[in-house]
């Protein structure tokens, strides 16, 4: 079945992620509708489909053919076009630049549930080949997680403003936290946020978060029982005219202890693990990219007569957990989530 698709917004990752995906999966999808802030920049992306330009979101939305949206950019519009498409009964695909917010997400997951439309976040994190075959690992040889270790060097722009927006850290709050969760299996129980302004600032240029996955909510005859420790760093704390600096040693996206060995993870393909056989370098450049495997998921999920909420409940999970982590660096100390 091919979904005839609305494309609202470019992300940052449109000619490397999405434009690519959608032209190797041109059998299931076809896009048809083309909307962005700057409507020459939606003409050249209509013409590079054979699709029609529109001049707002909710009149391309409204039209009949149209039967999923990937929404890729919030812009000025915020998430109006969710909105639209829950009215419209279209599925949504929400790209991981969408800025949702944490204030708002119960109302966000009501009225998706209330229109019945299929809903699937975008966490790239997730579907990388290297993330899948860490899975793979885990169940078969290095066992359960123990600690993780996270961190995200931010691009040098962020250095030069001296500032790291709110928007920006929350969404590489929910990505990381997600992507930890993800890893061990288990939900976040407990956070502990903390963060560092320059002195010439009062924007936080990086913050640290340690987070308990799983533990007390969980049964203790249960092998998987045992909480997880992650600890997520993020920021831009070298200044760019550091050019040497900036990309001298970068760490791995993550590192994973577990009970059988240990496991370093660079995104998206390479994979270093050791066990008690030793080192094994394994380099996933032939497995499906993210942009096919995240598109493929959001396929199922449309033509599946089972209907997937999962998306959107760990989307909601993850913005109360961004207002935890605000809190608990406000009071500086640990704050426990909702289970």
């Amino acid at each position: 079945m091919k979904l005839k698709l609305g494309l609202i917004g470019l992300s940052q990752d449109w000619r490397s992620r999405h434009l690519p995906a959608l032209r190797m999966l041109a059998e299931r999808f076809e896009v048809s509708a083309v909307y962005n802030s700057i409507s020459s920049m939606a003409a050249n992306v209509a013409r590079e489909f054979d699709a029609q330009p529109f001049d707002g979101f909710r009149e391309m939305l409204a039209h009949s053919e149209i039967e999923a949206v990937l929404f890729l950019e919030s812009s000025w519009y915020g998430t109006a076009p969710i909105n639209a498409a829950c009215d419209y009964g279209k599925a949504i695909y929400c790209g991981s630049e969408i800025k949702l917010a944490p204030e708002r997400a119960a109302g966000l997951r009501e009225l998706v549930q209330q229109s019945g439309v299929a809903f699937m976040a975008e966490f790239p994190q997730r579907l990388a080949p290297a993330s899948l075959r860490l899975k793979e690992l885990i169940a078969t040889r290095l066992g359960q997680p123990q600690m993780i270790f996270c961190h995200r060097r931010l691009p040098a722009e962020f250095g030069r403003q001296h500032n790291l927006p709110q928007e920006v850290m929350d969404r590489e709050l929910v990505e990381l936290m997600d992507w930890c969760s993800f890893v061990a299996g288990k939900p976040i129980s407990s956070i502990h946020a903390n963060s560092h302004s320059s002195r010439d600032s009062q924007h936080l240029d990086y913050f640290s978060v340690s987070l308990q996955l799983g533990g007390a909510h969980e049964n203790s005859g249960s092998e998987n029982s045992y909480p997880t420790t992650a600890q997520i760093s993020c920021g831009a704390y070298i200044p760019a005219s550091w050019q040497e600096a900036i990309h001298f040693q970068q760490p791995s996206a993550m590192q994973v202890r577990c009970e059988n060995g240990l496991a370093f993870l660079d995104l998206p393909n390479t994979l270093t693990w050791f066990d008690e056989a030793g080192r094994h370098q394994e380099s996933l450049e032939a497995e499906l990219n993210v942009g096919q495997q995240l598109l493929t998921q959001f396929h199922r999920s449309v033509t599946s007569l089972v209907r997937k909420m999962a998306d959107l409940e760990d989307v909601c999970r993850g913005l109360q957990a961004i207002q935890v982590a605000r809190q608990s660096m406000h009071e500086h100390r640990r704050m426990f989530l909702e289970q």
